[in-house]
Formats: C-alpha cells, structure tokens, sequence
C-alpha cells in the first residue's frame, strides 16, 4: 500500500518532484566539486613537495662512511616498519652518510624515530621528519603546539558546505512534506504509525534523489575537470609552477556519493521526523497551532510602505526560520565579494607603486649567477654588448657592520634625538659605539666610475660612496619617506668589521649621496649602505668577505624605453645564452613577464573566492525560492483572509514587492558601511591616497553581483506572486477550517 501511496503522489505533485530533485542535484554538484577539488589539491600539494624536496619521510644522517654506514643500512633494512632504505648522494660527503627512509605505515613515522635512534645508538638530532609532506596526509608531531592546520581546514570547509546543503535540502522536503500533513492526518487516524510515516516520506526522498544524485556529481567531477583546466591556463606563466594533472581515484567517487547521499538523507529525516509527531488533529489542522499573534514592529516599513509594510514584516517574521540561510548566506557573500575584490584591489596598487613601477625603469632583465664572483666574471662586455641592452650593471653585494661612533652621527639626526630615537629596537648600542649594518654593493669599476659623475663626486677609484640617509620615521610614514643626513658631512672614512667581528678595515670615502645606483635593490632605511669599486674590494674589503666561497653575482639589464614583451623575452633568452656557454649557473627573470605572472595569479585567487562567494549566494538564492515557490498554499490562505479584508490585489501583490526589497536589500544595506568601514582601515594602514583607490575602485563587479542578487529574489517573488494570486482566494475561504 506504502509504495503505491508514494507512486501516486509522485505521479500527481510535478512541484515536489522538481523541488526535491533539483535539491538533490545541486547537493550533489556542490559536495563533488568540492570534494574532487580537495583531492585534485592534495594531490597536486604531493606531488609538488615530492618533487622539490624528495619523497623521503624520515631522514638519518651518520657520522661516519665506509662499513659502519653500510651496517647502519642493513640494521635499517631489516626493521620492522620500514619500506625503503636510500643514500642521499647529493647530501652526503666524506664525513658523513645522509639516509632517506620510507615506511609502509606513515601514520606510525613519529613513533618510529625514536626506536630507530635507539637502535642505531644516535642522538635525536640525527634524524629529521619530513614535517611538510606528513602533514599532507594528516600526520603531524604529537610535541608541535603548532602543526601545519592546511589539510584540516580543507576538511572543516567540505564540511561546513555539507552542513549548509543539510540546512538547505531539509527546508526543501520540509516544504514538500508540508503539502501532504492533511494526508498524513487521515492516515494517522486510521491506524499508520509515526514509524510508517517516516518510512514512506524517506522512500519517496530516495525515489525522488536517485538519479539526481548520480547526475549532480558527474557533473561535479566534470566541473572539477574545467576548472584545473582554467587554472593551468591562467598560471600558465608562473615561475616555477607545475602543472595540476586531473585526478579522479575510485575512492573519490564512491566518497563524494556517499556524502550526497547522507546529506540527502539527513536532509530527509529531519523534517520526517517532526511531521511523523504530529497528532492526527494537528495534521488535519495543516501542523501545530500558531503562536498567538503580536504586532511586528518594523518602524521603517512602517513609515515607507504603512499598514502594508507592517503586513510584510509579519510575514517575514513568520518566515524567519526557514530564510535564515538565505539571509545568512546572501550577507556572507556579499561581504566576502566585496571585501574581496577591495583588498585585492589595494593590494594591486601598493604593489604596483612599491615594486613594479618603482623598478621599471631600473631593470628590464635580472641574472642571479651562482657560485661566482665579480673578479672572476668574464661576461660582462658580452652582456653590454647584446642588442637591445641599453645599460648593463654587474656587481656583488656582501654584509658588514659599521662602527659609528654617537658623536658622528649628523645634526640633522641627532637633532631628532639621535638613531635611537627613529630606528628604535633596531639598533645595538655598544657604550657610545653603534653597531650599525652597513650592506656592501661592489660595482665594476665602469660602471662605479659612472655612478661618480652620476651623483657629482669626482671620479676615483680610491674610496668608496655612502649612501648617507635615514628615514625620518618620526615626521613622515612609509609611503612618502622622508630622509635626513646620517653621519657628519666631514668623515673621510669609516671602520668596518665583519659580521664575526674577527675583521675590521678602514674604508676611505669619496663622499656621500642620498641616491643609490640604478638597481633593482630595497635597502633597509637604517643601515649605512656602501657603493665600492671592484678593484678596492679586491684590495681593502677581502676581510670582510666572510662568505666569498659562496658568493653570487647580479647582473640588472636594462632595454630601451618602452621595450615589449616580446623583446624582453628575447632579451632574457640571449644573456641565458651568454651566461650558460661561458658555464655559469644562473636564474633569469624579467620585469614584464614577472607582472604578467603576478597579475595572473591575482586572477586565479579571485576568480577561486569569486567562486566560493558564488556558491553561498546560490545556496541562499535557492533557499529563496523554495521559501517563495513552496508555501504557496499557505501564502494563498493568508492573502485571502487580506482580501476578504479589503485588500486589492494590486496591494496584494506589492506585499511580494516590499519582501523581496527587503530580502535583497538586508545584505547590502549591512555590507556596504561595512565593507566601507574595512576599506578606511586598509587604506588607514597602507598609507595610500584614497583618491588612487576610488579611481580604481572595483564598482562595476560589485554593482553586478549585486544585480544578480536583486534580480533572482525578485524572480522568485514574482513566481511566487504569480502562483500565490492566480485563481479565485475566495474559493479558499469556504473550505479553510479543513486545509
């Protein structure tokens, strides 16, 4: 009888078929996407870790080679739970033997350690976990207060949506099942339990979500498919990137289903559950008695739209359940997208002032050339020489520190109560001595004599140039710095040491200058930073040079004026050329190509939270309009008793007008001062002028998302109005004692 009862109400109501189903189906996409996004990640996140850092889990290092390391290895063979033994080649050395270890369980690497150190008889500084690639699969070290949240918060996210999809589907058999409680109170007079009831409401949800189920997550996984598609596209140019490879694994697919189908069930069973609980003359009634009626109070409604307004308050009062998600849902993502797009957009413009278009006419192409060392470097004319290279600088910087003694610090600042007072924690004062880092950038000697007539100081190579400045951090800000002389305009030399402070040497200045060379370089605003030439390095700084063995050599190109892409890559390509025949190892990159690459990848973040945001407001706008399309029996009543009162149905239909108002308009009404409020903050703190961010405000975007918001309440308002108001409400009133 049950299955029968079920055929034949599916058969006759085509509304709950689509409610439920299209419930189901969008369930089911959302949790696919999702999940096989999640996995596609984790395992994109695996193989990029294995790839840059190895696919070792555990790591011994043995003080010793020959027969002791090859005993070590047959101990590790024969131990109980590993799986691999290998011999890091690159990272072992005469003095010693680099193991990397695998195991068969990777949930049981942290306790294995501590055995294998016993074992072995080494200290637990001898072995290192690869903290980075265990946590990917969830394993982390009992003794880290803090271990990498990553995975986890994926997971929480997965099953924040599920919980909201839970949310959102119970409302939509709630509606459906709403329809049937006259039914259910004749069969529940005649003898049906609240155990048959359930049960048939569930096998109807079941009859109902089959097949949505099946087709909401392939094409969940089809949409995962196009949006790695999207994203390897878009960070095409990204350097060191590699591609995300589309992964579907077995497990994925029968997880996703599952998950659907709980979610669908869980969704089924809540409102299942209250309905079956119902008395049969409370299920005759149409469910449980309404609360006693009070007065709503909407002032604002009130005073725009009067008794009317008061009507639609109440109204949604008495909805205000079943919208929570909606009004949740539309607000978060509302604000997300706005809050969104805003920092994004101050984010662009402080980088573009501080970096991009700070250094675009400073370096066209960059060489970081390992291993090598400025005296040694014989490319330097081959460089120059490559066509389109308008101006080529070679140099190599080192660290040092400057002994300034207090008294030799400038008017100017002492006049601002000394270092002290404008560097504060970063400076060491040792008695009247500061220890003050003085960064050294060694030029050719060319391109320093040039750097001389740059800054009018006579051309020498017997001393070196002080870029004699401090920020004021006390009159001005970081976005428009203001300097003042750092040392005495009188002092013919400074006494470095090195960072050790086993070196020191007495530097002869030329002079002093508040403009640094023409280079792609940041310096730290107190720090006196010294320009030598190379060949008073070679012959008054060698002390210093504590890292010589591992020094680099930069090499900044600078094209023509208003180069092109095209021409900048090939630029880069030609010194790429020149570098590896002469055989150095270096790193390129170039300017245009590197914001190409920026501004790419700025896309992909937003167009993954635009996503994200997307999939809120969709959840909210279908709650909307199960709300508006499910209750329409309910809603016919009650616009009838208002006819009968006197309403027109011109006023009848504005009642659906001024609730859809306010369901668009609550999440923008709370997120535009907010959104504004954040904006004044960011602004506050990153010292931009707000003129520049309104000239590139993101209105358009938000206007439309907003405009899509407005537009689908207002769609479903007027659906529901259409199907609320069609037909003759007086017939309603004759038989309302029985519905």
């Amino acid at each position: 009888m049950w299955k029968e009862l079920t055929r034949a109400h599916l058969a006759h109501d085509r509304a709950t078929r689509c409610t439920v189903t299209a419930a189901a189906l969008a369930a089911a996409f959302f949790l696919a996407l999702l999940g096989c996004l999640f996995y596609n990640l984790w395992v994109y996140e695996i193989a990029r870790i294995t790839t840059q850092e190895g696919g070792w889990q555990a790591r011994v290092t043995l003080a010793q080679t020959g027969n002791g390391a090859a005993e070590a290895i047959a101990a590790l063979e024969q131990f109980a739970h590993i799986e691999s033994v290998q011999v890091n080649e690159a990272l072992s050395d005469p003095g010693q033997t680099v193991l990397d270890l695998t195991f068969d369980d990777v949930r049981g690497v942290y306790r294995q350690l501590p055995l294998i150190a016993q074992r072995l008889g080494l200290d637990a500084g001898a072995l290192a976990a690869h903290e980075t690639l265990l946590s990917r699969y969830l394993v982390t070290d009992p003794q880290d207060p803090t271990p990498p949240l990553l995975l986890p918060f994926f997971l929480a996210v997965f099953g924040a949506v599920a919980a909201a999809l839970v949310l959102l589907i119970r409302n939509a058999f709630a509606i459906t099942m709403q329809s049937r409680l006259h039914q259910f109170g004749i069969l529940s007079s005649v003898g049906a339990t609240p155990r048959q009831l359930r049960s048939v409401l569930l096998q109807e949800a079941a009859a109902l979500c089959a097949l949505p189920l099946l087709a909401g997550t392939a094409l969940g996984l089809a949409a995962c498919w196009g949006v790695i598609l999207a994203v390897n596209r878009a960070a095409a140019g990204v350097a060191g990137r590699q591609d995300a490879v589309f992964t579907l694994h077995p497990l994925v697919v029968a997880s996703t289903l599952l998950a659907s189908f709980l979610t669908v069930l869980l969704s089924a069973w809540l409102p299942a559950r209250k309905l079956a609980r119902l008395t049969p003359l409370q299920a005759l009634r149409g469910g449980e008695a309404p609360r006693r009626w009070k007065r709503c109070r909407a002032p604002l409604l009130s005073l725009c739209f009067g008794v009317r307004g008061e009507l639609a308050a109440g109204a949604l009062r008495a909805q205000r359940r079943s919208l929570r998600i909606a009004n949740v849902s539309l607000l978060l993502s509302f604000l997300g997208f706005t809050a969104m797009l805003c920092f994004f957009t101050l984010s662009g413009i402080s980088t573009r002032l501080t970096y991009f278009e700070r250094y675009q006419d400073a370096w066209d192409v960059m060489a970081t050339v390992q291993n090598a060392s400025l005296a040694g470097f014989s490319c330097t004319e081959k460089l120059q020489a490559l066509p389109g290279a308008e101006s080529c600088v070679v140099y190599e910087k080192h660290a040092a520190r400057c002994l300034l003694p207090a008294a030799q610090q400038s008017e100017a600042l002492q006049a601002l109560g000394g270092l002290t007072a404008v560097a504060g924690d970063e400076t060491t004062l040792q008695g009247d001595v500061f220890a003050v880092e003085a960064p050294v950038v060694v030029l050719d000697d060319k391109s320093f004599l040039a750097y001389c007539k740059q800054v009018g100081i006579s051309p020498s190579l017997d001393g070196a140039i002080l870029l004699d400045r401090v920020w004021d951090s006390l009159h001005s800000h970081f976005r428009a710095r203001q300097y003042v002389p750092f040392v005495q305009p009188d002092i013919a030399a400074l006494e470095l040491q090195s960072l050790d402070g086993a070196q020191r040497v007495q530097l002869p200045l030329l002079g002093g200058t508040d403009t640094p060379p023409n280079l792609r370089e940041e310096y730290d605003q107190y720090t006196l930073v010294q320009f030598w030439p190379q060949s008073l390095w070679e012959t008054v700084g060698a002390p210093l040079a504590a890292d010589a063995g591992a020094a680099e050599v930069s090499v900044r190109l600078l094209g023509r004026d208003g180069i092109t892409p095209a021409e900048c890559e090939a630029l880069q390509a030609q010194a790429e050329t020149v570098l590896h025949q002469a055989g150095y190892e270096a790193a390129l990159e170039n300017r245009i190509a590197e914001r190409q690459a920026n501004d790419r990848m700025i896309a992909g973040m937003q167009a993954i939270l635009g996503a994200f945001c997307l999939l809120l407001a969709a959840i909210g706008l279908a709650n909307v309009f199960l709300n508006t399309l499910g209750f329409v029996g309910q809603r016919r009543r009650e616009f009838a008793r208002y006819l009968s009162l006197g309403m027109t149905p011109k006023e009848l239909r504005s009642l659906f007008w001024i609730e859809a108002a306010v369901i668009a308009g609550r999440p923008l009404a709370v997120t535009l001062p907010l959104t504004a409020l954040v904006v004044a903050f960011m602004l506050q703190a990153s010292r931009l002028d707000p003129a520049l961010f309104w000239a590139e405000a993101p209105v358009l975007p938000i206007v439309l998302f907003a405009a899509l918001i407005v537009g689908v309440v207002v769609l479903a308002y007027a659906l529901g109005a259409r199907r609320v108001l069609s037909g003759d409400l007086s017939e309603i009133l004759k038989d309302d004692s029985l519905r």
